[in-house]
């Protein structure tokens, strides 16, 4: 049974978030891009207590976009974090995902990378795939190699980078970690109308306008790189996925985790009963740190 503390963050995230279906494409499309002209392209840091004392930051320059390299300040990082936040591809790097990550690098003796990738609908995955592939290929052979995780639009992005390094011959990830991902755009599970009406956070409205946005045109939505959930899964790096049953993008996980074991492709998943999206990046939750010992002990 879902904790206190959760049920009462599954009311006070939509309502702090203003959470609501969209009313119009076109009304959703000018709100985003509004949105985006507040952006400074700065990392949000404010959910981290003493960052600036506790971490050195530098920027990388990926061609039209950046990426945060983040290292533990008195530690020698031993592998790389590569961390690719979620947002429905319409949204920046949250304060939440530079909390999330840096407390999963200082457990995981790793430095931390946070791709700021460029969002929709200005841009669609053709804006940023192969960049981000290169990118975490050339750190997939630093020393250690890297955790490629991610949550949400940002897990099934890092499934995607996962399916693309394996297609290009590149060194391969250690460990794959997914929160909640999404990796099925064309939103082919029909259960997924019926999982809505749990969900108070995601709508499935937005779910399709913002698919649609990064996709760029309706044939590219089932592509490997848009849809990975669809595509090849076999000799991908091993996997944990944890989801809960209070959320949208579930029919989707579920989908990947028997694909997975179809193709044999070592993937372990959580399901949590009725708790809600990415509850497991969210802070303060009885759920979400043990969320955390098992990402560490399976990424150890």
């Amino acid at each position: 049974m879902p904790s206190r503390r959760h049920q009462l963050l599954a009311v006070a995230i939509p309502r702090l978030r203003a959470s609501s279906d969209l009313d119009s494409e076109p009304a959703e499309r000018a709100r985003v891009v509004a949105g985006h002209e507040s952006l400074d392209g700065t990392l949000p840091t404010r959910a981290v207590r003493g960052f600036e004392r506790r971490f050195d930051v530098r920027g990388e320059e990926l061609g039209g976009f950046a990426a945060h390299v983040v290292t533990p300040r008195g530690a020698d990082p031993v592998r790389t974090l590569y961390y690719l936040h979620g947002g429905g591809f319409t949204s920046g790097i949250d304060a939440i995902h530079v909390r999330y990550a840096t407390r999963l690098a200082r457990a995981l003796r790793a430095r931390v990378v946070l791709p700021d990738y460029p969002l929709a609908p200005e841009h669609t995955w053709r804006d940023s795939h192969d960049a981000l592939v290169a990118h975490a290929a050339r750190w997939a052979d630093e020393p250690g190699g890297i955790v490629l995780a991610g949550d949400s639009a940002g897990g099934g992005l890092a499934l995607a980078v996962a399916e693309s390094m394996r297609g290009r011959g590149h060194t391969p990830a250690t460990h794959l970690v997914l929160h909640a991902p999404w990796v099925d755009l064309t939103t082919s599970t029909p259960e997924t109308a019926e999982f809505a009406k749990r969900d108070t956070w995601l709508f499935l409205g937005k779910l399709h306008a913002y698919a649609g946005w990064w996709a760029g045109t309706p044939e590219d939505l089932g592509r490997p790189e848009v849809s990975p959930g669809l595509a090849d899964l076999s000799g991908l790096p091993p996997a944990l996925m944890l989801y809960g049953t209070r959320d949208l993008l579930a029919p989707g996980c579920r989908l990947l985790a028997t694909r997975a074991a179809e193709a044999r492709w070592d993937l372990a998943w959580v399901e949590e009963p009725d708790l809600i999206h990415v509850y497991g990046i969210l802070p303060f939750l009885p759920e979400s740190r043990r969320a955390f010992r098992q990402v560490v002990e399976f990424c150890s």
